[in-house]
């Protein structure tokens, strides 16, 4: 593709950095000025920038019963008003120092699903609230070999109480469809599936026919 952006992180000055908070995560009020369309630089601008980490997503996906592993969960952000605060999820964790995202997939599905996953495929990488926020956020679909559906999982020590469901890849699509799939990261690997995930049912099939074993 030729398209570029027109600037890159050299067209920033960071003129003062100092924590706001400083807990579990961080908050920075940074200054700074960038480079204009029209040309020249900016006055100097003051933001809060919240700094939680990076984190990486699973979409498990069964290719035998065509189906997905999918996680309800209580989420204190989404009060508001009378919609409900449980969330149907991927599977997802922060990435903490010294691991691969793919350590993070496997911790975390085992963790939350008691889900075992094979291969993983990229699915996608973005910033879901650069406006104020750090976060990167990287997305798998993985081939899912066994999964813990219709139990509840998840850490006591985290304070998780995890339903795990199995749900078919139609009757998913069918939510994303009428918006009922309330959560970011979900919403992206579901639309994702909705492209390719008849092409990668069909090759994941034909590996397992085959005998071939898939590549973590």
């Amino acid at each position: 593709m030729s398209f570029r952006l027109r600037f890159g992180a050299a067209d920033v000055r960071i003129l003062d950095e100092q924590d706001a908070f400083s807990g579990h995560f961080r908050v920075a009020r940074v200054t700074l000025e960038h480079r204009c369309f029209s040309g020249g630089w900016s006055a100097p601008l003051t933001r809060e920038v919240f700094h939680r980490g990076d984190a990486v997503g699973v979409l498990p996906y069964e290719p035998e019963t065509d189906s997905l592993i999918l996680l309800e969960q209580f989420r204190p952000g989404a009060l508001r008003g009378e919609s409900s605060p449980w969330m149907l999820e991927l599977v997802a964790g922060i990435v903490e120092a010294g691991e691969s995202d793919a350590d993070v997939v496997q911790r975390e599905a085992m963790e939350e699903a008691g889900c075992e996953l094979a291969e993983l495929v990229p699915v996608a990488s973005f910033f879901p609230s650069a406006g104020a926020c750090s976060e990167h956020v990287r997305l798998f679909c993985g081939r899912v070999l066994r999964a813990g559906a219709g139990q509840v999982h998840g850490l006591d020590s985290e304070g998780e109480d995890i339903l795990v469901h199995r749900i078919p890849r139609r009757e998913a699509l069918g939510l994303l469809g009428a918006d009922r799939i309330a959560n970011g990261h979900t919403l992206i690997a579901l639309q994702w599936l909705a492209l390719h995930g008849d092409r990668l049912r069909q090759r994941w099939l034909a590996a397992e026919t085959s005998g071939q074993q898939t590549p973590e």
